[in-house]
């Protein structure tokens, strides 16, 4: 924990920690006859709200400025700042949603939210590619998938919870002819609305009809850097020219768009071509993702890339990132977080977290990412599986509820599973010993795949070098026998030991 983490996290408990400012927190965050006390009291303060509100929403409005006041000071920004952020709905729920989590649960590092920011939605289990690292190995649609009408009361569920955004994804979520109608009722509760597709099914009509029911933004996937390479990947031939195509639409009817690449060791050395593609194509972002051994993928576990290959396309995505340069460049590996602010003590940007890129570094901006940043699964987000399974991420397949028998909050706040990933002193190996383990902490997807436990070391950072080699050990001894691996039962067991992985490398 560096010094300037180490002051403000002091500052905010003394603040908003002590049982006085709880008490009052907890007043404010209450839910009554008038509704959401915090959104009016919010409303207030920005002068938007109505002159009919109740005393007690007149007093939450002065307790919310008093503490928005306090929360910039800690955190160097300005009330101008503050205000015009929070014009802005989603970024008004994600502050509700903060609130919320510290009144229920007190300060915490990292900060426990009420509700997750992201619901990323498997919507449908049926897609027309057939991808070798696809986490939910889709095919055909599950008898028993969420209907329409489940669908709709499910997006009422999530945001009366305080959910800020939702990523349809699958399977090929366009397969599902209701997508659309779900997707607009999502836009009209206030939530930022993605949509996560291989893109071969985005027409211009579609594109346009994207935009008509509220979608904020696509991200389509490219992992290739051209047909030849990208149709090995996801299986079907003239898939690549059909995503081209997709993405192009998307750019021109003005849709936030993104491509996504999951890097192996196939596809590493097109990285930069890759790059090249999503810069002459005019999208806005490129998202690097970890490979994830789980799912279909579990059969090519052997192509995950070394701790090393990752430190230096870490570096390479991070030398991308110029002010004012595009596409930006993000990646789902935590450790992107470590690097950024290992490179250059002089840079202009930070990631706080993995999935945002932000200017303008300071102590008090390094601090406010040791409070949110590192891996989110269960802690940030969590996934819905088609039928109505609640999991802490896509790669994680832990079942934690589901929302036909549970209240989604109910289960958010009440699987012991979500409890262990939101405590970071229990982390092992050196995930448990970084000074980073706030800010990073290792992704916990690949820990629970490779050991079957929620606080192994993740064998993806260098700095677990040598848990790395044991997976490699074990994969060696694997093929000189002939054995073909076999899925273990999912429980935790110690990360030192070599038989506990569930795949490893192969060399």
């Amino acid at each position: 924990m560096t010094s300037g983490t180490t002051v403000a996290m002091a500052a905010v408990k003394k603040w908003i920690g002590n049982p006085v400012s709880l008490r009052l927190l907890r007043f404010v965050a209450t839910r009554d006859a008038c509704g959401n006390r915090l959104s009016h009291g919010i409303d207030r303060y920005l002068g938007i709200a109505g002159a009919d509100l109740c005393w007690r929403c007149r007093l939450a409005g002065k307790i919310v400025g008093w503490t928005l006041g306090k929360g910039g000071e800690i955190f160097g920004i300005g009330e101008k700042d503050m205000k015009e952020t929070l014009a802005n709905p989603v970024f008004k729920r994600g502050l509700v949603n903060v609130i919320e989590g510290i009144a229920r649960c007190g300060v915490t590092m990292p900060q426990v939210v009420n509700a997750p920011f992201l619901v990323v939605w498997d919507f449908t289990h049926r897609c027309n590619l057939k991808c070798r690292h696809c986490y939910q190995d889709a095919q055909v649609a599950l008898p028993n998938e969420l209907t329409t009408e489940e669908s709709l009361r499910l997006i009422d569920e999530m945001a009366d919870a305080g959910v800020a955004a939702i990523a349809f994804s699958g399977g090929e979520p366009l397969m599902r002819r209701d997508l659309l109608e779900v997707a607009h009722h999502a836009h009209g509760k206030g939530m930022y609305v993605s949509l996560a597709t291989n893109g071969t099914l985005i027409t211009p009509e579609v594109a346009g009809r994207l935009v008509q029911a509220g979608v904020d933004y696509v991200e389509m996937s490219i992992d290739g850097k051209d047909a030849a390479s990208h149709d090995a990947f996801r299986g079907i031939p003239g898939a690549f020219d059909r995503t081209v195509r997709g993405i192009r639409n998307c750019v021109d009817a003005g849709l936030f768009t993104c491509i996504a690449c999951t890097v192996t060791q196939e596809n590493l050395p097109e990285v930069p071509e890759i790059y090249g593609l999503g810069a002459d194509l005019g999208v806005t972002r490129m998202i690097f993702f970890n490979f994830i051994p789980t799912g279909r993928g579990a059969e090519m576990a052997g192509s995950d890339i070394s701790p090393e290959e990752r430190e230096e396309l870490l570096g390479y995505l991070l030398a991308k990132n110029a002010p004012g340069k595009k596409p930006e460049v993000l990646s789902t590996a935590p450790q992107f977080a470590r690097v950024a602010m290992e490179a250059d003590a002089g840079r202009e940007e930070v990631c706080l977290g993995h999935f945002y890129h932000s200017a303008g570094v300071s102590e008090e901006t390094k601090a406010l990412a040791e409070f949110i940043g590192g891996c989110g699964a269960g802690r940030l987000y969590c996934c819905v599986e088609p039928e109505g399974t609640v999991q802490p991420c896509v790669f994680m397949p832990i079942p934690l509820g589901n929302v036909r028998e549970r209240p989604f909050l109910d289960i958010w706040h009440g699987h012991p599973a979500l409890a262990k990933l939101r405590d970071r002193s229990r982390l092992k190996g050196e995930c448990g010993n970084c000074r980073n383990r706030f800010i990073c902490g290792g992704c916990r997807a690949r820990a629970w795949a490779y050991f079957g436990d929620l606080h192994a070391p993740d064998p993806g950072c260098i700095r677990n070098r040598k848990y790395w080699e044991i997976l490699c050990a074990d994969a060696r001894q694997r093929e000189a026998a002939a054995v073909i691996p076999v899925e273990p039962a999912r429980e935790e067991r110690p990360a030192e030991a070599p038989g506990a992985l569930a795949a490893g490398p192969r060399f």
